[in-house]
């Protein structure tokens, strides 16, 4: 069969684990010969690489696979391709429950995307499913993130089996991506304009322990940090129990690593982290973050929480909001506890309402609100480098991220100007005000790296 006519149009939902995947799973059907396109309407297949992390995110993906599969009444579409975590999961329940779905594509052999693709237009409906500990890395990839800045997956699974989390089930256990096969993806990535690297896993902070029997983030740091046009390194997903006094060093001293990190530490009572698996508890977690900021004072530091898990006390809901009032985080996202089907805390006694649920995590970021936006206010005077992101042409404004701001999680900083500017240049911004979680600043360096 001839693809060169065949158009394909891939939706992703979930993480940015997940949009990695998909980035691929264009790059290899773009290899293969196919069209990739935006159009519903004109996309002969449409792949929905889905999300079940939590209910919610199950809904949405559960929903996206009904809505494109009308448009094969609608439009020009044939047929219809899960990819996944949802499809790893649930493959069996979407073929019954979602009979337009025509195949479906696990996690670990999303690799088989074009041979699948070509299966479904020939008519055989066959499902691509991979051992868990198969791991796809190194190819290559179509940015959906303006070609600026890209994630980069540097490991595959969990092995930490907190008892509210599905993922090891569905992607396997802890596999690094070895280090000579990420430099070379981050040098293609640089060579074709991105400026910025975000490193991403279930937790980066355990790279290299499997490979090479010790934890080697520094060292790719520093690896990565010598492409030469590579401006900022941002690492994510930073379980607080494996920062290292060397990680801390790393990015206390390479210029080129943004002091930013993403640690999520979900609680902070003992009981109730106990409860969750975590490995840390409060006093370790107070610790951890006060030698991140001895050492790098200017550290943003964001965190994720959960409210009302099995068993959370008012007591430790109330605790709770006293750390978070304590420690003060840059950024912050609370999520209401999700009982996820197959875990253990699924099972767990003393379970909380929903509304409870709901009404903790307003409780909490209200809290945090006040603390960000004293925190934006306190920025006045700064001088901070910025990547430009693109612009407002009808305002005039210049839109930028400062080295604190994550895209599409975090703030931006505006600054009013006619001035042009590529997508990816790093400016000096000095701060002049802030407007609820975002930044308003001016230009004190016209000379743009």
């Amino acid at each position: 069969m001839s693809n060169t006519l065949h158009k394909v149009m891939l939706v992703s939902l979930g993480c940015d684990k997940n949009l990695v995947d998909s980035e691929m799973m264009l790059g290899m059907l773009s290899e293969a010969g196919f069209e990739i396109t935006n159009d519903e309407q004109e996309a002969e297949v449409v792949i929905v690489n889905t999300c079940c992390f939590i209910m919610d995110a199950k809904e949405e993906s559960i929903t996206t696979l009904i809505e494109y599969g009308k448009l094969k009444e609608t439009a020009n579409c044939k047929a219809l391709i899960a990819t996944g975590c949802l499809a790893q999961r649930y493959s069996e329940e979407i073929h019954q429950e979602i009979p337009e779905v025509d195949a479906v594509v696990g996690t670990s052999a999303f690799d088989k995307i074009a041979e699948v693709v070509h299966s479904v237009l020939d008519g055989v409906h066959e499902d691509a499913m991979a051992d868990l500990q198969h791991t796809v890395a190194g190819k290559p990839r179509v940015l959906s993130t303006g070609g600026h800045y890209a994630f980069l997956k540097i490991a595959e699974g969990c092995n930490k089996r907190c008892t509210y989390c599905i993922i090891p089930s569905i992607r396997g256990s802890y596999r690094s991506v070895p280090m000579e096969t990420l430099l070379a993806e981050a040098r293609q990535l640089v060579a074709g304009g991105v400026r910025e690297l975000l490193l991403v896993a279930q937790e980066t902070t355990l790279y290299g322990v499997d490979l090479y029997g010790e934890k080697r983030l520094p060292q790719l740091l520093k690896e990565l940090a010598a492409i030469e046009d590579l401006q900022w390194i941002r690492v994510q997903y930073c379980y607080p129990e494996e920062i290292t006094d060397e990680l801390i060093e790393t990015m206390a001293t390479e210029p080129k690593v943004c002091h930013y990190l993403d640690l999520p530490i979900q609680h902070c009572e003992d009981e109730v982290l106990k409860r969750m698996g975590r490995r840390t508890r409060r006093a370790e977690l107070e610790e951890t973050i006060a030698k991140l900021r001895a050492r790098i004072p200017d550290i943003c530091l964001r965190t994720t929480l959960i409210c009302g898990f099995p068993g959370e006390t008012d007591t430790d809901y109330q605790n709770l909001k006293s750390f978070v009032k304590e420690m003060r985080f840059d950024r912050l996202g609370v999520f209401a506890y999700s009982p996820e089907e197959g875990t253990v805390a699924e099972q767990m006694d003393d379970q909380i309402d929903d509304a409870v649920k709901k009404s903790r995590c307003d409780g909490i970021m209200a809290l945090q609100q006040d603390i960000a936006f004293e925190k934006a206010e306190a920025m006045k005077g700064r001088v901070l480098s910025c990547i430009v992101e693109g612009r407002i042409p009808e305002e005039h404004v210049l839109v930028c991220r400062s080295y604190m701001d994550a895209p599409d999680v975090d703030g931006y900083v505006f600054v009013d100007t006619d001035k042009e500017y590529m997508s990816g240049t790093i400016v000096q911004i000095r701060v002049t005000g802030s407007e609820e979680y975002d930044l308003i600043g001016e230009f004190t360096d016209e000379s743009a790296q």
